[in-house]
């Protein structure tokens, strides 16, 4: 029997499970419309398709979507029925069963500088699909996908939060798997495991500020993970806002090659509309009144003052599709007009191999060309079957590569990219790259070795759950009843293991004390630290000795706080923290050659024997490839290279003279911080037939490493922040001089209108507070946003004194 469930009817009024309605009849194992009254087969026509989804409520149900776009009106309804065999197929005239297109979904992320608006086009986004009937505000801390305390209190993103949405384009339906990510800078982890696992991307730009210092950061991100992505330039109803410089800052600050495909009518207060390049039409909105959502959109020909500006860039836009495209080449060189297809078409295949990035622009805030941006994520960004076969190591054998298509019929492999602590079980985010994933099943984590059980897995809709049985390629699912998996593991079939490429993260570059206030405290303190420490990989937590502290790290101050209040609210555990301090690291200096360590100890019985000489230089990867890396033993900040020939030391303890030599750059030589920036030969030793064993070889490398770097001239080094300060022309020299005091570098200095965008280098250990002290002197109106940039040697003076106060 056919239940309905879900769907709207013609009139609005949605309907309950089983309730009939005149445009649509139920009967049994068939379904009839008023195209088609009577008939025991589907009604024939444009009208309906047919999708085979995975799930249903139990293991012998299929879900199928049945969706109209007719005269009757019916659409979006969902029908399954209680009875059918595992395997049966749904028949159509021709007898074929409906498997799932995967043609048809887009795993996409929003990413962006703070506050360009991203949140609020994930809002608007939800809205137009139908997720959600009541739209939240960021700004009112009611935003469905800032569902976190602390994200609603703050106004910001924290955690990238997914969701599952529905988008009809050309009659057809298509599923949108939707991250929408931090812009934060000290939650930039967040963006780097979801750009590893998504196939598109929205960038999106502030209409005034264009690229700022975090665009420049998630577009690097990107690239760096080969995702194709369209741009959104959103505010432009914000004062100050200007298409031209936005548009012109992708060009030439992320030396981008977007292409726009709209333009505003107006900007600023005169902002009213979009012009379609592509189908040259011009698209008002009513933007004066609240309640209309962005409903409203009257298409009209393009205004004569419009007309000079809409030929110019439809010009640019037919160059970049003839560029994109021979046949187009062709058809533009004599002169013949470009179709809208045609256009699509180029500008899709050009999206997908990165030789351009589809410009929209709008006010998500303002409901204005957030529906066009989806159309565009549908017309121009990859579907899975649209990527090469994800590639991956074999368990045994690093060097040898294996591929796996994006097929159900593949052995299943997928990506454990998220883990988030839950009262009932963590959730583990799981991006399935081949095969199928089923609900109560065992998997193999490859990178640990392990077993780990699929309990039950979700499709997630921000904080909320919905329960499924079956994820195949293409689909990201959170699943309950993974134990052992940290972020970066690949789960996969016991009988066709493959370690996937994990996403890498940032260092720490901030740590602070922390102590619990009682007893009881320090045993849920320990079990509380190791929890955050698997949900998030830029976090790291250490235990003193000496101290008898903890010393938390992390990506920033404010990461750090949000840290120290998921202890105290999440985990119930009262801490007293210290002051947040710098994370330095150390290196050398110069060039040391054999260097000798030598372990000896003998008290009766076998003694211990080992012996290694060591060469130790200054190096930091810079122009070698990750292949030539690879081959050095880059990790951590150490290459470490073999060059002993003639078997002065056996083979089986070079590894532990390597271990040696690591653990000895972790913990530091000048003042326990890690040193970085060194590379290690291994040169010469010597080792007893009887004494010798792994762990002497491993103290020997450790002694030759401590020597040699004393040698080898130490230093400290410390992290130096990329500050972009915006400020009004009338304070640059209070800000200037601010930062020179701080011991910053002064980079750029740009202006726009009537404000300064002053970029500088300037020591973290300098910049505690800069946003508290920035605000008094400009009277509240300049603003700053910092990131990591890199490590430098610490002034000499600076230097002395950090050594005199750790002692």
């Amino acid at each position: 029997m056919w239940a309905v469930h879900g769907w709207e009817a013609p009139d609005g009024l949605p309907l309950s499970v089983g309730q009939r309605h005149p445009k649509l009849t139920c009967r049994d194992t068939r379904i009839a419309t008023d195209h088609d009254p009577g008939k025991n087969r589907i009604p024939q026509g444009p009208f309906p398709t047919f999708h085979r989804e995975t799930g249903g409520r139990s293991k012998d149900n299929w879900l199928l979507q049945f969706f109209a776009e007719a005269d009757s009106g019916c659409r979006g309804f969902c029908v399954h029925t209680s009875s059918p065999k595992k395997g049966a197929q749904f028949a159509s005239d021709e007898g074929n069963s409906m498997a799932r297109d995967m043609s048809k979904i887009r795993n996409i992320g929003i990413a962006a500088h703070i506050d360009a608006g991203k949140t609020t086009v994930s809002e608007r986004v939800l809205y137009y699909t139908g997720k959600i009937h009541k739209m939240g505000e960021v700004h009112e801390g009611t935003a469905t996908m800032d569902f976190d305390e602390e994200e609603q209190k703050r106004g910001i993103t924290i955690n990238s939060a997914a969701t599952t949405c529905p988008w009809d384009r050309f009659g057809e339906r298509y599923t949108i798997n939707l991250i929408d990510t931090p812009g934060h800078v000290d939650f930039t982890a967040e963006v780097e495991r979801s750009m590893r696992v998504l196939d598109g991307a929205v960038a999106v730009f502030d209409g005034k500020e264009g690229v700022e210092a975090q665009s420049e950061t998630v577009w690097r991100q990107a690239t760096k993970y080969s995702v194709p992505r369209v741009c959104f330039i959103n505010k432009m109803d914000k004062l100050g806002a200007d298409f031209d410089f936005s548009f012109n800052s992708i060009l030439e600050r992320l030396g981008a090659p977007a292409v726009a495909v709209q333009i505003p009518i107006g900007q600023s207060s005169t902002f009213k509309g979009i012009i379609d390049l592509i189908r040259g039409v011009a698209i008002y909105y009513n933007l004066q009144d609240e309640k209309d959502k962005g409903k409203t959109m009257i298409e009209k020909p393009i205004p004569e003052e419009e007309k000079e500006r809409y030929e110019k860039w439809r010009h640019v836009l037919e160059e970049k599709a003839a560029e994109l495209d021979d046949h187009l080449t062709e058809k533009y060189l004599n002169s013949q007009p470009l179709t809208e297809q045609e256009i699509r078409a180029a500008l899709r295949k050009g999206t997908i191999a990165f030789k351009c990035h589809p410009v929209f622009c709008g006010s998500a805030l303002k409901y204005v060309g957030v529906q066009r941006l989806l159309d565009g994520v549908i017309d121009y960004l990859p579907a899975p079957t649209d990527l090469p076969p994800i590639h991956g190591h074999d368990v045994k054998d690093p060097e040898k590569l294996i591929e796996r298509k994006l097929s159900p019929d593949e052995p299943f492999c997928g990506l454990a990219f998220k883990i988030v602590n839950d009262q009932h079980g963590d959730l583990t985010y799981v991006r399935v790259y081949s095969g199928r994933l089923e609900k109560g099943s065992r998997v193999l984590n490859s990178n640990r070795g392990k077993r780990e059980n699929i309990s039950r897995m979700f499709q997630m809709h921000a904080a909320d759950r919905n329960p499924i049985d079956v994820a195949e390629a293409g689909d990201i699912v959170a699943c309950i009843g993974i134990k052992e998996a940290l972020t970066g593991d690949t789960l996969c079939t016991d009988d066709a293991p493959i370690i996937l490429e994990k996403p890498t993260f940032p260092e720490p570059v901030i740590s602070m004390s922390i102590e619990p206030k009682t007893t009881a405290d320090k045993q849920k303190l320990g079990e509380a630290l190791t929890t955050l420490k698997r949900e998030d990989p830029t976090f790291q937590a250490n235990y003193d000795e000496e101290t008898g502290q903890t010393i938390i790290s992390g990506m920033g101050e404010l990461h750090l706080e949000i840290l120290r209040n998921k202890l105290v609210r999440d985990h119930k555990v009262e801490v007293i923290v210290g002051k947040p301090k710098v994370a330095y690291k150390e290196t050398i200096t110069k060039h040391v050659q054999n260097v000798r360590g030598k372990h000896v100890k003998q008290s009766g019985g076998r003694g211990q024997y080992g012996d290694c000489t060591i060469n130790i230089e200054p190096f930091n990867g810079a122009g070698l490839d990750a292949e030539a890396l690879k081959k050095l033993g880059w990790e951590d900040g150490i290459a470490f290279e073999n060059k002993i020939f003639g078997g002065t030391i056996p083979k089986e303890y070079i590894p532990s003279v390597e271990y040696g030599v690591r653990m000895a750059a972790k913990t530091g030589v000048l003042a326990s911080y890690p040193l970085i920036n060194a590379k290690v030969t291994l040169v010469d030793g010597s080792y007893h037939q009887v004494d010798s064993s792994q762990i002497a070889f491993e103290l020997a490398g450790q002694l030759a490493f401590r020597d040699a770097a004393t040698k080898a001239g130490l230093t400290l080094l410390e992290p130096i922040m990329k500050v972009v300060v915006t400020t009004p022309e009338d304070f640059v020299g209070n800000v200037t001089g601010d930062l020179n005091r701080r011991r910053g570098l002064i980079a750029n200095s740009e202006q726009r209108g009537n404000t300064r965008i002053v970029e500088a280098e300037v020591p973290l250990s300098e910049m505690f507070g800069y946003t508290t002290e920035l605000r008094s002197m400009s009277q509240g109106r300049a603003s700053s946003a910092m990131e990591p940039l890199k490590y430098a040697p610490v002034p000499t003076n600076v230097k002395n004194a950090i050594l005199e106060e750790i002692g």
